[in-house]
């Protein structure tokens, strides 16, 4: 097939703007670190709730919004140096009574499919919206337990990311290259097996490097992250790609020219995240 220039030239500088502005994000301090994922959550949120709408539903979207908007600030406040500024204890009271106004919603909404429309809602939250909130946690995680504020640390989270990108592309390379066996067919048919396990064990080597660079956990932590990002950001690709199939649609959104939209950069770290903070919180 006949390289594109015009599709190769917008994809590749595409591509390079994203990486420059999520890594100049991530390394400079935290507030561009929460500023970041604070639009990217969001903006998920957004596209969730355009896919639902495909798929039938009407949720309610200013309820939803408000409410993953103020559970990433919670998380983005609460193991931060600023938490002194707002009371992360009211600031939790509004993120636990905000949800049940999507119940209060679909009460008083007078359709068939309002169970639909308040499922629908809640699940952009807790898709879209939690896995970022966790990385707030993730990036300030040694404070949870040396009982002081402790600065932020990227390392934590760019990390993941490296691991998330190695696994990727050596899952694309692989799978190209000797791929015979379908993973998941119905949902993603260029997905493959070998791809998957080539994936896998490029990615628990790299995590050898990753650990030379960011010694703060011990190598066999970050073998087992390894291990979680294979898993859970391939059925995190897989679940994405399964709501884009039932909803008719290429990509999640535009926002990207030649990538598509928010949950199409991120659909691997959404279900990383919060396996990997699991963990984290288990072995600290």
């Amino acid at each position: 097939m006949a390289l594109n220039l015009k599709t190769f030239l917008t994809r590749t500088t595409t591509a390079i703007v994203f990486v420059g502005v999520l890594l100049t994000a991530i390394f400079f301090n935290y507030i561009s670190f929460v500023t970041l994922f604070l639009v990217v959550s969001i903006w998920g949120l957004i596209e969730f709730y355009q896919i639902s709408e495909k798929l039938g539903a009407k949720p309610y979207k200013w309820i939803g919004i408000i409410s993953g908007l103020s559970l990433f600030m919670y998380s983005a406040i609460s193991n931060s140096y600023y938490s002194h500024l707002v009371s992360p204890t009211a600031m939790l009271s509004v993120v636990i009574v905000l949800p049940f106004f999507v119940f209060i919603a679909a009460l008083f909404n007078n359709t068939s499919n309002a169970i639909t429309n308040l499922v629908f809602t809640l699940a952009g939250i807790i898709y879209a919206v939690l896995p970022f909130s966790l990385l707030m946690h993730i990036a300030c995680i040694d404070q949870a337990f040396a009982g002081v504020m402790a600065p932020y640390n990227f390392h934590y989270v760019l990390g993941i990311i490296c691991l998330i990108w190695i696994s990727d592309v050596s899952a694309y390379l692989v799978g190209s290259l000797i791929g015979k066996h379908k993973l998941y067919e119905r949902i993603s048919p260029g997905k493959t097996w070998e791809g998957t396990i080539g994936a896998t064990i490029l990615t628990i080597a790299c995590s050898f490097l990753i650990h030379h660079f960011f010694p703060e956990l011990a190598l066999k932590h970050w073998v087992v992250i390894a291990v979680l990002v294979s898993i859970f950001g391939t059925i995190g690709d897989l679940v994405e790609s399964m709501f884009k199939r039932q909803a008719g649609i290429k990509d999640s959104g535009k926002i990207m020219p030649g990538h598509g939209g928010i949950l199409d950069r991120f659909d691997s770290l959404l279900f990383v995240a919060p396996f990997v903070y699991a963990y984290l919180i288990l072995i600290k």
